[in-house]
C-alpha cells in the first residue's frame, strides 16, 4: 500500500485520498449516467381499450300498424271476427278464414277489392237485401231491403231504379279504388248520379 501511494505522488503528483476521492466521485457520476441511459430507454406503451360509446336510449316504440276488422260469415272454414292489416283485400280475408268451403260459389265476390273496417262478407249467402223472409230473392228496390254498397254485386247494383250496367260498372270501379263506401254521399261522386239520382237510391243502399 505503502508503494502504491508513493507510485501515485510519484508519477500523478497526487496523493492516495485525492485518487481515492476521485475514484468515489467517477463511480457516483458512473451510476447517475446509467441511470438516466436506462430512464430514458425506449419502453413499449400499452394501448388503451378503445372507450365504449354509451349506449343509445331505447326509442320510442314505433305505434302500431292500422288494423281492420272484419266480419267473415257464411261457407267458410272459420267464420267470425279477423283482424288484418290496412290494405288487405278480400282475398285475404278469406286465407284468414280458412278459405271457402268445397263447391261454394264466390263469384259474387271481388277477390281483389280492398277492404274497410268494420266490413262484413258474406261468402255463399245472399246478402240481405236480395234475400226475403224465408230466404227467397226479394226486389232489390225495396226500401225495407237496402243493398250494402260494399258486397253488392254487379247484378244487384244494376236492378236498382236508374241505374243499369253501366253506372253499376262504374260504382264497383269506385268501390276497388278506394277500399269501398264509408257514407253515402260518395255516390255523389261516381259520375251519373246526380241529386235527383241520389234522393232515389239513398232509402235503397248503405255503405
Amino acid at each position: 500500500m505503502g508503494r502504491l501511494r508513493a507510485w501515485l505522488y510519484v508519477r500523478c503528483g497526487l496523493e492516495f485520498k485525492t485518487v481515492l476521492a476521485l475514484a468515489v466521485v467517477a463511480a457516483v457520476a458512473g451510476g447517475l449516467a446509467f441511470h438516466h441511459y436506462w430512464s430514458g430507454r425506449p419502453r413499449t406503451v400499452p394501448v388503451p381499450p378503445p372507450v365504449t360509446a354509451p349506449a343509445e336510449a331505447p326509442r320510442a316504440m314505433a305505434s302500431p300498424e292500422p288494423r281492420l276488422v272484419i266480419d267473415i260469415v257464411g261457407k267458410v272454414t272459420k267464420p267470425g271476427l279477423r283482424h288484418l292489416p290496412k290494405g288487405a283485400r278480400v282475398a285475404d280475408a278469406l286465407a284468414a278464414a280458412g278459405g271457402p268451403l268445397p263447391g261454394t260459389d264466390t263469384t259474387a265476390l271481388n277477390l281483389a277489392r280492398l277492404l274497410t273496417d268494420g266490413e262484413q262478407i258474406l261468402v255463399g249467402l245472399l246478402p240481405p237485401a236480395a234475400a226475403g223472409p224465408q230466404g227467397t230473392t226479394s226486389d232489390p228496390s225495396s226500401p225495407a231491403t237496402p243493398l250494402s254498397l260494399n258486397s253488392a254485386t254487379a247484378a244487384q247494383l244494376d236492378a236498382l231504379p236508374g241505374v243499369g250496367p253501366v253506372l253499376a260498372q262504374h260504382i264497383l270501379d269506385f268501390r276497388t279504388q278506394h277500399g269501398g263506401f264509408t257514407s253515402l254521399r260518395q255516390l255523389r261522386q261516381i259520375p251519373g248520379i246526380g241529386d235527383r239520382k241520389f234522393t232515389t237510391l239513398k232509402p235503397l243502399v248503405h255503405p
